[in-house]
């Protein structure tokens, strides 16, 4: 077999370039299929982890812990008291990135024109700055200053919904811890510019001074846990459930079932999308490689009159096949990495800003080389690409001389 491939080899390849325009046209359809494949796994890999991104830096981080019921119905009954010991020596584990408490409340918000739904959201600014990227939103005023602090951040578009700004006061109420309603103005200090659902529904002020208007001592609402991008989410917060069995901890994946259930459809998509571009590209290379049979049938019925076996007329056939969709295959790989290569810088959606806001993604989206996709890609369309072109390769092994004789005459 050595000996054989040792002799085909050349053979093959100049018998590709007997039909130049034949072989480019089939080296056009791989490597462009090819490229379409790594390029949009690329994308929407990117895509999605600015996606995921966006919305664990805002306020979701890698998960929350909250007493049990607070999920089914946040009220200032389901809160909890600060973390116990245990729980916070887990916290504080090297494993885990930072962490930090909130009050999270429903209630609403009073201009002098208007009344709006909203979460009243209780934060340690200092905290805040080192895990959320909203108080690096603000185009307006300025982010609390401490827990204490008694003013209020609201979205831009409620601001403009409240027809409010900057040193104006606003009245928060909410439940009290004694079941009447609490009321209190706070005067807003700063306007911060998120997604539209953010803007709407939050308003952020101390987290003492959300609990002093509320009457609280000091109860919290949920714990926010962030972890390293390399960390096994569902194995820290195992740990965490065991420090504190009482209470529910859930990571962003059970928090936020949308972007989850994006994130394992875009795995998946990409072996669709392969689907779709391998059916085509086999539509193509089948068509070529028949075409080029046919056109050879008097030169594979002499071979076979000459007395070579069927078997490597087949092996021959499959050798082209095999070098045609593999140069191909190298051509695609290497325009992909020239095309990832060439926006290293990212891809500006800006432009598309409301559009992206609503798919929830970054308004800039890096992409980055996978060498494990690169290869096990190419991998794959070479091996398909072999498989679908056995059939002209098994019907050129079954050129018959009489056949060639025919032909010829």
């Amino acid at each position: 077999m050595m000996k054989s491939l040792k002799t085909f080899t050349p053979l093959a390849w100049r018998n590709l370039w007997r039909n130049a325009r034949r072989t480019s046209i089939t080296l056009i359809v791989v490597s462009v299929g090819l490229w379409s494949v790594l390029f949009f796994n690329s994308f929407m890999n990117a895509w999605v982890q600015s996606s995921k991104d966006a919305a664990l830096d805002l306020l979701l981080g890698s998960g929350q812990i909250h007493a049990v019921g607070y999920m089914d119905d946040p009220n200032i009954e389901a809160l909890m008291p600060p973390p116990s010991a245990a729980l916070t020596a887990a916290l504080d584990d090297t494993r885990i990135t930072d962490w930090t408490t909130r009050i999270a409340l429903p209630g609403v918000v009073v201009s002098e024109y208007k009344t709006l739904p909203v979460t009243v959201m209780g934060v340690n600014p200092e905290a805040e700055a080192r895990i959320s990227s909203l108080p690096g939103k603000l185009v307006e005023g300025r982010y609390l200053d401490d827990t204490d602090d008694d003013g209020v951040v609201l979205g831009l578009h409620m601001v403009e919904r409240l027809k409010t700004g900057i040193g104006r006061r606003v009245i928060l109420m909410s439940q009290g811890i004694d079941g009447a309603m609490a009321e209190r103005s706070f005067d807003v200090v700063g306007v911060f510019d998120a997604d539209q659902a953010t803007e709407d529904f939050f308003a952020f002020t101390g987290l003492k001074a959300s609990q002093a208007f509320l009457g609280l001592d000091d109860q919290i609402a949920e714990i926010v846990v962030v972890l390293p991008d390399e960390a096994d989410v569902d194995a820290e917060f195992t740990r965490l459930r065991e420090a504190a069995p009482d209470l529910d901890a859930r990571t962003w994946k059970e928090l936020n079932l949308f972007l989850a259930s994006t994130d394992s459809f875009m795995g998946a998509f990409i072996y669709i999308w392969l689907g779709v571009v391998f059916s085509l590209m086999a539509i193509g290379i089948v068509n070529t490689q028949l075409m080029a049979v046919f056109e050879r049938t008097q030169e594979f019925g002499l071979l076979r009159a000459l007395g070579m076996k069927p078997r490597l007329v087949l092996l021959l056939v499959t050798l082209e096949s095999a070098m045609l969709i593999g140069a191909g295959v190298l051509i695609g790989a290497a325009i992909s990495a020239l095309t990832i290569w060439s926006l290293q810088g990212g891809i500006d959606l800006s432009a598309y800003a409301l559009a992206v806001e609503m798919a929830q993604g970054g308004n800039i989206i890096y992409m980055e080389y996978d060498p494990g996709s690169f290869v096990l890609f190419s991998v794959l369309i070479w091996i398909l690409g072999i498989g679908v072109a056995l059939w002209p390769a098994r019907r050129a092994s079954k050129a018959s001389p009489v056949e060639a004789m025919r032909y010829a005459s």
